[in-house]
């Protein structure tokens, strides 16, 4: 534009206040408070820029971008109360969709709309106030980290209040109590309406930019969280949510490590040896509560204490750095991690295969781990580990699992890895490694872990000893030889396998599948027995004829199933406590084939198989099937 022209209107606007705010003021909510406290009067002007970044991000649906088109919406009314001038200003550019290049450009247009009408910037934002006097431009700084008073949020809170759940159309509601035993209840008879949960969701995002103490951790489209305080908030919206939520929750007690009354052997395992941490519960335990403490009590011994959470709500010294899941990805904080070698590394919690990844490579880089992880058991914490790192590491990643149950310390588990037997086996041929998993306290062995053929197993060894009569070690043999024979016969080969005892099998398929089995000069067998580590027996399926006399004889019970003839298959559907388990199939007494029941309590035969066909047959001539365990189940 022509120097002439702009210094014209630079000259026209000397008589006037014009105020132009930039994007950081509209969308931390302060125009509207600029005006009513009369910071700011006569006219107002907005760039177009702004009113587009507004819709860009508010069509995302994030919540500061549709609170900011709200505000801009209320200074609008006070303009017909003739209390300012509001204008719209300026070309729509289109510039880059990056945040950080999108905000700086946005910034660089309203200075110069500034510059252009000689009016004064308002801004909340610290590196374009100093530009834009740097340009010789009027400013108006809003500092935004102050206190602020309470949340109004806050009031449903009382002392063993642990969170508060707000939903239009129904009346607040609040669970409280102490970890593990905790009462959800009506708080209020009034059902809020959607009005009622924007007002709340409002005022916590804008004083939680306000707040030195306070930050948006997430906001993404139908969602935010945030942490304001000691107080974690989730704010849920339409579309993803199908009304206005909010979740706001508190701890309800900040715990040291003496208040959990630890075996005084626990704390020298922490103290001395204990570098890869699992504390496992189910939610609402308190797991985060124990590491908080757990936290502090390694600061207090003069160890380097870093954490990793999602989003950062434990309350920690401020000597423990905080980082965010989601703000850095997870190769930025291995980076990080790996360079500032802290002593220990506290992740909150381990969700996903990177959590997994992430507390598996930093442990074996040396750094001390502590891994939140969700399980009803302490097992169960170790098994999530299981197929995500080498059966082998385990016990280099995880030494230690602490379950928490109703807030306080529970069972302790601790692994090492030994070569040996495994319990239930004779013959020493079989020994191999295993993962010993022992109660801390007692050290009685409560699980072994171990390969068997192409299986990982885990044993639970006490459990097994009070009411096994078979070795556990024959039924993993048993389903492992079923699925590795089954996958080399064609589908649907009838077959039976016996286990006489640990170290052997009898194996009955028809005539002419042994030969394919043995193979030449017995080398399939002699591999196949080399990988399962047992001796295979092969025997004529036809000689094996007294099977149904053999389970008469031994008061074997029939099975009761469900069948399902459909148009594909013939579906055969059981109770879940026959999942894993072989099953004897017979037609009038003739055995016909051996299956085992997946997960989800079911068998299915194809019908254009022969075993298919020969059940559609039985059916339909009313002949007899008959369904008992396999032997050795």
């Amino acid at each position: 534009m022509d120097k002439k022209i702009i210094k014209e209107l630079a000259e026209d606007a000397e008589d006037k206040n014009v105020f132009i705010p930039d994007i950081s003021i509209v969308i931390e909510g302060l125009l509207l408070d600029l005006v009513n406290e009369k910071k700011i009067s006569g006219t107002i002007i907005i760039h177009n820029a702004i009113i587009d970044e507004l819709e860009y991000a508010a069509n995302r649906k994030q919540t500061t971008a549709i609170f900011g088109i709200e505000e801009i919406e209320e200074v609008k009314e006070l303009e017909k109360k003739d209390k300012i001038m509001l204008e719209f200003e300026g070309e729509k550019k289109p510039y880059s969709r990056l945040r950080i290049q999108r905000l700086s450009e946005l910034n660089a247009i309203v200075r110069n709309l500034a510059m252009l009408k000689n009016a004064t910037l308002v801004t909340a934002d610290e590196v374009q106030n100093v530009i834009a006097k740097s340009l010789g431009i009027k400013t108006l700084f809003i500092s935004l980290k102050k206190e602020l008073e309470h949340l109004s949020i806050e009031k449903f809170f009382d002392e063993n209040t642990m969170s508060v759940h707000l939903r239009e159309d129904s009346t607040p509601k609040a669970k409280k109590g102490k970890p593990g035993e905790w009462v959800f209840e009506e708080i209020k008879k009034e059902r809020l309406t959607s009005e009622d949960i924007e007002k709340y969701a409002k005022e916590i995002v804008e004083k939680a930019k306000l707040d030195k103490n306070s930050f948006v951790e997430i906001e993404r489209g139908g969602s935010t969280i945030i942490q304001y305080r000691n107080y974690r908030i989730v704010i849920t919206r339409p579309p993803l949510s199908d009304g206005w939520e909010i979740t706001c929750v508190r701890p309800v007690k900040v715990m040291t490590m003496k208040e959990y009354n630890l075996n005084e052997k626990l704390y020298e395992r922490l103290r001395e040896s204990a570098e890869g941490i699992l504390v496992a519960g189910a939610p609402g335990n308190g797991k985060s509560t124990f590491c908080q403490a757990l936290a502090t009590f390694y600061f207090e011994e003069n160890k380097v204490v870093k954490t990793i959470e999602s989003p950062r709500d434990l309350i920690l010294p401020p000597e423990i750095t905080q980082y965010s899941k989601n703000i850095a990805t997870n190769e930025e904080l291995h980076d990080i991690l790996l360079l500032s070698r802290p002593d220990y590394t506290i992740i909150d919690e381990i969700r996903n295969v990177q959590d997994f990844e992430l507390f598996k490579d930093l442990r074996l880089a040396g750094t001390g781990m502590v891994g939140v992880i969700h399980a009803t058991n302490p097992i169960d914490a170790i098994q999530r580990f299981v197929g995500k790192i080498e059966l082998g590491m385990v016990p280099s990643v995880i030494d230690t699992v602490i379950f928490i149950e109703k807030g306080q310390v529970g069972q302790v588990l601790e692994l090492s890895m030994t070569v040996k037997v495994p319990t239930g086996m004779t013959e020493e041929d079989l020994s191999r490694p295993i993962v010993e998993v022992r109660d801390f306290y007692t050290n009685d062995l409560e699980y072994e872990m171990y390969t068997f053929g192409e299986q990982t197993v885990v044993v639970p060894i006490k459990k097994m000893k009070k009411i096994m009569t078979v070795s556990p070690a024959r039924n993993i043999a048993k389903t492992a030889i079923e699925e590795r024979i089954r996958q080399e016969l064609p589908r649907d080969t009838p077959l039976k396998i016996e286990m006489p005892s640990d170290n052997s099998i009898i194996l009955y398929i028809p005539n002419y599948e042994i030969a394919k089995v043995i193979g030449k000069s017995g080398k399939n067998i002699e591999k196949l027995e080399k990988k399962i580590g047992v001796k295979i027996d092969v025997r004529e399926l036809a000689k094996n004829e007294t099977l149904m006399e053999d389970a008469k004889k031994e008061n074997k019970e029939s099975i009761d199933y469900k069948s399902i003839f459909d148009k594909k298959n013939t579906s055969f559907i059981f109770n879940n406590s026959y999942a894993a388990k072989s099953i004897d199939f017979f037609v009038d007494n003739e055995f016909l084939f051996t299956a085992t029941v997946s997960k989800k309590g079911e068998i299915k035969v194809s019908n254009k198989s022969d075993l298919g066909q020969k059940l559609i047959r039985a059916k339909n001539t009313d002949r007899k099937i008959t369904l008992l365990l396999s032997e050795g189940e």
